[in-house]
Order: structure tokens, then C-alpha cells, then sequence
């Protein structure tokens, strides 16, 4: 129990099950949960769940972001409707300066490999982030992990003020100081999942002095605690830990019988059944759909444009330009055979490159969509249909410009329907690949083997699209209907030739429809409209694979 204005500090070594039970209480534990939480005398609903602050121990922010845009894009999410696009701003600037954020406003957050602001800075936004709502309730998962002891203080004053304000905070913490342990209005200590001690902070060695464990010299109180919490009295060598342990248990619960069971008994909605929180969705989202999909798509291409039109990758677009261009350089269809093998290279090039890009897409992201989805910011369909959206503008102006770059010199044929042709034949080819892409990222979501994945289903993709063998054995033709090459390619070739096109051979003049490579591929218009009807099946249906992927992973979160 704690009250308003109180601060609870959750001790315990690693593994004696602090984070497992904020979790639980926080309402971020699916599964089957036993016994019951209450929030003023009422059952702890998913409506006042989203009510609720949760700050996760990682601190899980867009690294290219300004401090000032997170909590801005925060704020545009989380605060209802009712207020305006200023307000929310305003509000937003108050918390910064709450917590001590003005000086680092127009600084990016930063990443390992990426400079920002400092480690405690980036825990302060985070807190912000859960204060933009002014929740009466805030837990914290280590909130002080990773920092100096001078940082960690400062947060903690922090979230002292904050419960001084009339919250409730309630955190876990591994090892505080004695200046912080100080703070603690109510400690609560943990051992294997083990109640030793619940009550005030400042009571808490009186109260193991008074069962027999007294500390043999001065020591910050936390030391000892998690020294009695891995069974640890003495110090000597010989000291038997688990008996210590159980000791520590047994008195516990017999303190417990004494203070706290009459109290737990007058509560009304105390049992030991199986307890579920109330509904099974969160109650009226904070804004529409459509205000959800605008700010997702803001804030999504401010964050990414940073990788998309990073130096190296428009290097890497040039130079692989500059290089087709000149080894095909002037490349007519004298040169039949040299055509089709820069078809099939640009079949190749521009199916590899988003495809894997694209892998990497959820798997990065999983714990932002998990953090923000389960404060319930935003539905996952507005999620997904800014990302679908947001790339579009990224991840099609590099191939248009490859293929403006090299067309002309290549060759191929100087008339600008050709050119548009070719153009959207390879437009469609990213998005394509990159759908593939990330329905194997959500699918798998391990980066190691969705690559190894991806690589076994493009090499396939590439054996079965006809350029290396025309006469595939019946019994594993049927593959080529799944190959997303296979079709561009075929799209490509009736970019450039026509069934009464024809080519310089020994015959004079021969029909290209007849040459080796080209016959098996139907160049009419039927044809065409084939492959493209099978592409764009495969635009939306790889798309659709990947939320569903998306959905699955969120419903086996709150079942586990």
C-alpha cells in the first residue's frame, strides 16, 4: 500500500523479482496473475492504466530527436483532443522545465555511435514523457541504473518533488546511496520472489534488529538490507545463507499476520482468484486516427531521413550509378546479350537493397512500438500505415535517380514512354521487395535470422527468374510464381521490346521475341498486365503479413 506523496523503493539483488512485480503492477504482465490490485478501493483498469506513468529501466527514444520534439510529439499523442496544438506545446515546455531540461531543449538524444545529451538527461526525458499526462501514479524500473551517484540523487530529488506534489511514486532500485535511501518514505526488500520487509524506510533496520539481525558496524542501510536479502549476516565464510533466508522469511510473515492482514481483510476486493484487469481494450484514445497518423508520419520522417539520405547511401546510389553507366556505356540493342544482362542486374540491384534495409525495420523498432503501444498513445493500424507512408518519398527518390542517372547512357530506348516504363517497373520492384522485407522482419524479428531468411528466399527468387536457366524442370517451375524477379523481369524486357522488335544477327535481322533468353517470356500485352497483377498482389498482401505479424507479437505479449 502507499499513499499519495509517498515515495516506495523496491530493493533486492538481481533476480529477487523487483521488475517482475512492477510489471504487474504497472499492468505491463500478460498472463495469468493471481491475487488482486486495487486503485482506490477500485479494480486497476486498462482506462486508468493509460493514466498511469511508466518509466522502463532502458531508456527507449528516437536517437535523432531533440529533446524539445520528443516531448512535443509525446504530448501531441498523449493529451486529449480538448486541448490545442499550443497548449499541448506549452505544456510540454512547462515539464521540461520541471525537470531541468531547458538548457538541453535543442539537443538530439543521441545514441551509442550518435553524441546527445548526457545519461541522466536522457532519463529525465523519459520521466517527462510519462509527466506530460500528470500522472497521479508513476512507476520507475531502475531508474538510477548506469548513473553517478551525483546524477542519481538528482533524479531521485526529482521524483521526490514530484510525490512532495501529491503523487504516488512507486520504483525499483538496486543499490541507493545512503542520501537517497533517505528519501524512501516506504521500503519494500525482495529475495527469490520473497517478502522480507515492507514498511517505512527509516523503521527498517530497527525492524531486523529486533528479529536478531543487527548490523556489527555502521553501514548504509541498503548494504545491509540486500546483504540479508542473498542470506548474508555475518560475512564468514562458513555462514549458511539458505538458513538465514528462511529465517528472514518466517519472520516476515509473522510480522505480516500482526500488522497488515487485518488491514488487507477489510478491503472489499481482496480474494485470491485469478485476477484480470477490467475490459479487454483501453478506453477512448486520446486522439482520432487521423491525428495519430499525421504526427507518427511527422516524426517518423524527421527521425529517418537522417538514414535514408544519410552520405554514404546517396554515395553508395551514385557510385553504383556512375559504374552501370560506364560499363554499359552506348549499350544498343546491337548488343542484345549485354541488354539483358543489364535488365536482370537492375532486376537484381534494386530487389536486394530495400529488402534488407526493410528487415531491419521492426525488429529496431519493437521496443518504442512496445513502450508507446502499451501506454496506449496510438493504435497500431495509424503505426503502421505512417511507416507504409513515411517511406514511400525516402525509399523512392534514390532509385528514380539511378535510373535518371544511367538510362540515357545505357542505351536503352530514347523514347520517354520506354523511360517511364522502366521507371515504374522499378518503383514497384522496391516497394515489392521492401513489403518482402518487412514481412520477415515481423515474422522473425531477429535480426540474424531474418537475414539468413531473406538471403535463402532472394537467392531462390534470382535461380528461378529465368536469366540463368530458361528450361526449369517441371516439378520446381512452379516456383518461379512466387519469385518477385521473375516478374520484374519480365516487366523489364517489355519495357524495352516489343514481339516485332527485332535485332542484327547472322540471319540479318532476327525477331527478339525468338532470342534464347527472351522466348520463354510473353512480351504482348496480356503478359505484362499479368506480371503486374501479381506484383501488386504481392504489395498489399507481403503488407499485410507484416501487421498481422505485428498483431500476433502484441496479443502473445499480453497472454504470456
Amino acid at each position: 500500500m502507499v499513499q499519495p506523496g509517498e515515495i516506495l523503493a523496491m530493493l533486492g539483488p538481481s533476480g529477487s523479482g523487483k521488475t517482475t512485480l512492477l510489471a504487474a503492477l504497472g499492468g505491463k504482465l500478460g498472463g495469468k496473475l493471481y491475487g488482486s490490485i486495487t486503485y482506490n478501493g477500485k479494480a486497476f483498469s486498462n482506462a486508468m492504466k493509460r493514466k498511469t506513468g511508466f518509466v522502463t529501466q532502458d531508456d527507449v527514444l528516437y536517437p535523432h530527436l531533440t529533446v524539445t520534439e520528443t516531448l512535443v510529439f509525446t504530448a501531441f499523442l498523449r493529451l486529449p483532443s480538448s486541448l490545442s496544438k499550443k497548449e499541448k506545446i506549452e505544456h510540454a515546455k512547462a515539464v521540461m522545465a520541471q525537470l531541468g531540461l531547458t538548457k538541453c531543449k535543442d539537443s538530439i538524444i543521441g545514441s551509442p555511435l550518435l553524441r546527445g545529451v548526457s545519461g541522466g538527461e536522457k532519463k529525465r526525458v523519459s520521466i517527462g514523457q510519462e509527466m506530460l499526462i500528470n500522472p497521479s501514479l508513476l512507476f520507475l524500473d531502475e531508474p538510477t541504473s548506469g548513473l553517478d551517484s551525483t546524477t542519481a540523487q538528482r533524479i531521485v530529488s526529482i521524483l521526490w518533488e514530484l510525490a512532495n506534489g501529491g503523487r504516488t511514486v512507486v520504483m525499483t532500485i538496486h543499490q541507493p546511496s545512503s542520501r537517497i535511501y533517505c528519501m524512501f518514505h516506504r521500503v519494500l526488500l525482495l529475495s527469490e520472489g520473497n517478502l522480507l520487509y515492507y514498511g517505512n524506510g527509516s523503521e527498517a533496520m530497527e525492524y531486523f534488529t529486533n528479529i536478531g539481525f543487527a548490523p556489527t558496524m555502521p553501514l548504509n542501510p541498503s548494504d545491509f538490507l540486500l546483504d540479508l536479502a542473498n542470506g548474508v549476516y555475518t560475512g564468514q565464510s562458513n555462514e549458511d545463507h539458505a538458513l538465514n533466508k528462511n529465517k528472514l522469511i518466517s519472520a516476515y510473515r509473522n510480522y505480516f499476520d500482526v500488522k497488515f492482514k487485518p488491514v488487507i481483510q477489510e478491503i472489499p476486493d481482496y480474494d485470491k482468484t485469478q485476477g484480470r484487469f477490467e475490459g479487454n481494450k483501453f478506453g477512448e484514445w486520446p486522439t482520432s486516427w487521423s491525428n495519430q497518423f499525421l504526427v507518427l508520419l511527422k516524426r517518423d520522417v524527421k527521425e529517418r531521413k537522417h538514414a535514408s539520405f544519410s552520405g554514404l547511401m546517396v554515395c553508395q546510389v551514385l557510385v553504383a550509378a556512375l559504374i552501370t553507366g560506364l560499363l554499359w556505356y552506348k549499350c544498343d540493342i546491337s548488343r542484345l546479350q549485354d541488354q539483358i544482362g543489364l535488365l536482370f542486374f537492375l532486376t537484381s540491384f534494386w530487389g536486394t537493397m530495400p529488402l534488407y534495409q526493410a528487415i531491419f525495420t521492426f525488429p529496431q523498432e519493437l521496443m518504442m512500438l512496445e513502450k508507446e503501444r502499451s501506454s496506449g498513445m496510438y493504435k497500431l493500424s495509424s503505426y503502421f500505415i505512417s511507416r507504409m507512408v513515411g517511406d514511400l518519398p525516402m525509399e523512392l527518390v534514390l532509385p528514380s535517380i539511378f535510373i535518371t542517372i544511367i538510362y540515357w547512357l545505357v542505351g536503352l530506348k530514347n523514347n520517354v514512354v520506354n523511360f517511364l516504363c522502366t521507371l515504374v517497373t522499378i518503383v514497384l520492384h522496391v516497394l515489392v521487395s521492401q513489403g518482402l522485407g518487412l514481412a520477415i522482419g515481423a515474422i522473425v524479428m531477429d535480426q540474424k535470422s531474418a537475414t539468413t531468411l531473406a538471403s535463402l528466399i532472394v537467392l531462390t527468387s534470382v535461380l528461378v527468374s529465368g536469366y540463368y536457366i530458361q528450361h526449369v524442370p517441371k516439378f520446381v517451375s512452379w516456383l518461379k510464381y512466387f519469385s518477385i524477379n521473375y516478374y520484374i523481369y519480365h516487366l523489364l524486357m517489355g519495357s524495352q521490346y516489343g514481339s516485332s522488335d527485332t535485332y542484327p544477327c547472322s540471319h540479318g535481322k532476327c525477331l527478339v521475341a525468338e532470342y534464347p533468353l527472351i522466348e520463354q517470356m510473353a512480351l504482348h500485352f496480356q503478359g505484362k498486365i499479368m506480371a503486374a497483377s501479381a506484383l501488386f498482389i504481392m504489395l498489399i498482401g507481403y503488407r499485410l503479413v507484416a501487421y498481422l505479424a505485428l498483431m500476433k507479437i502484441g496479443i502473445t505479449k499480453k497472454m504470456r
